[in-house]
């Protein structure tokens, strides 16, 4: 009998521990399958986010629609790197370029033909520049593997090849300065025969599976163009960041934040990590702006009713838009415009007449010393009608 009930007891604690034992195995399963699921989920959103935040970034990228006023404001911003890069990024005098036009078709200067298994060089000219050439003035230095008489093979598919390689290098030589291009890619800096001649080469290679894991993103003709005309903007703008503006430094300025310097104006802090819209050197220029208006308007219309105010300028555009501002800078460098130009000026203007009557006078000061800058009262005038 003993020995019936200990048989029972092992029988239903052996019973207990297998249910128990399938019953854990059931509840890990459906945790894990959970768990599983959940994870599937979780990357499932990621993937979907990163989808649309790729998106987004693609569509800041290209160049804004018609009509609107992004596109107002980015055609006056290409009409002014134009202007800029036509005067001063070149080392024999102005040069014209049209973004992106000639700047990506004017990529080398010996052009290499194919005539009856024959190779020729044929020279374009000493007076083509390529932007290889406004990088070596800007700079003082020739990119890695790039020369000042650079040629281009004759096989298309090689040329494509070869340009595709310079821009990369352009771009990698900028961002090694400081640019910054995340969204430019070489490809998008070609001409748009040979960026499809780039994708059909890519093409090819995906699908002999070289680079089978490689994203490839094709653009039709107009999304390319309004792509080309963005990047080639953004390329040119970091350009005089990294080349031009960055000369500007605490050394070239320190005189300008000498004991002299007026101690009721508010300094400019031009720490690097101070603002996350100017740079160092934009603030060190505000600094500047600051100094010369405030030691300036007091001795320009000191014969006038009522001398401009002091007033703190922090910004590039509303704090210049009345002309006095800049006009007390050139009046520090050039006094003896004072009586015939600035002196002329209203001291307080309140309209967009009186404001344009002080950028007229600007411009004709900028005129009498050939301070040909290709500032036009134009840019003054719809800003200044959209501010009073």
């Amino acid at each position: 009998m003993r020995r019936s009930c200990e048989t029972v007891s092992k029988a239903l604690i052996k019973s207990r521990y297998t249910t128990s034992t399938e019953n854990l195995e059931y509840f890990l399963y459906y945790s894990e399958s959970e768990n599983m699921l959940e994870n599937e989920w979780v990357k499932k959103d990621e993937a979907d986010s990163q989808s649309q935040e790729r998106e987004n970034k693609f569509q800041l990228s290209l160049f804004p629609d018609e009509a609107t006023e992004e596109y107002i404001f980015f055609q006056k911003v290409i009409t002014a790197v134009q202007n800029w890069f036509t005067l001063f990024g070149w080392s024999k005098g102005p040069n014209p370029i049209s973004i992106p036009h000639s700047l990506r078709r004017d990529v080398c200067k010996i052009q290499m033909t194919s005539s009856d298994e024959k190779v020729i060089k044929q020279n374009l000219g000493k007076d083509t520049k390529t932007v290889y050439d406004m990088l070596l003035h800007l700079s003082g230095q020739l990119l890695p593997g790039i020369t000042s008489s650079q040629s281009l093979p004759s096989d298309p598919i090689e040329r494509v090849i070869q340009l595709h390689w310079q821009h990369s290098t352009m771009l990698t030589f900028l961002k090694s300065q400081g640019a910054c291009l995340p969204h430019v890619m070489p490809e998008f800096l070609l001409e748009p025969d040979e960026y499809k001649k780039w994708i059909g080469l890519q093409i090819a290679l995906k699908n002999s599976e070289i680079f089978n894991n490689k994203s490839l993103s094709v653009l039709d003709d107009n999304v390319f163009e309004t792509m080309s005309k963005r990047v080639w903007t953004d390329v040119l703008l970091q350009v005089y960041k990294v080349l031009v503006l960055a000369r500007v430094s605490s050394l070239t300025t320190s005189n300008l934040l000498s004991s002299e310097s007026p101690q009721s104006m508010p300094r400019i802090n031009a720490e690097p990590l101070s603002s996350n819209i100017y740079s160092p050197s934009e603030r060190l220029l505000l600094t500047w702006l600051n100094t010369h208006y405030e030691k300036t308007r007091k001795i320009v219309w000191k014969d006038c009713q009522k001398v401009p105010p002091m007033r703190w300028i922090v910004n590039f555009d509303r704090d210049l838009l009345d002309g006095l501002v800049l006009a007390a800078q050139v009046a520090a460098y050039c006094p003896y415009l004072i009586s015939t130009h600035f002196t002329n000026m209203y001291t307080n203007p309140g309209t967009p007449e009186q404001c344009l009557h002080n950028c007229l006078i600007l411009v004709n000061a900028f005129h009498s010393i050939s301070l040909d800058i290709g500032v036009q009262v134009n840019g003054f005038i719809s800003h200044v009608q959209y501010t009073v």
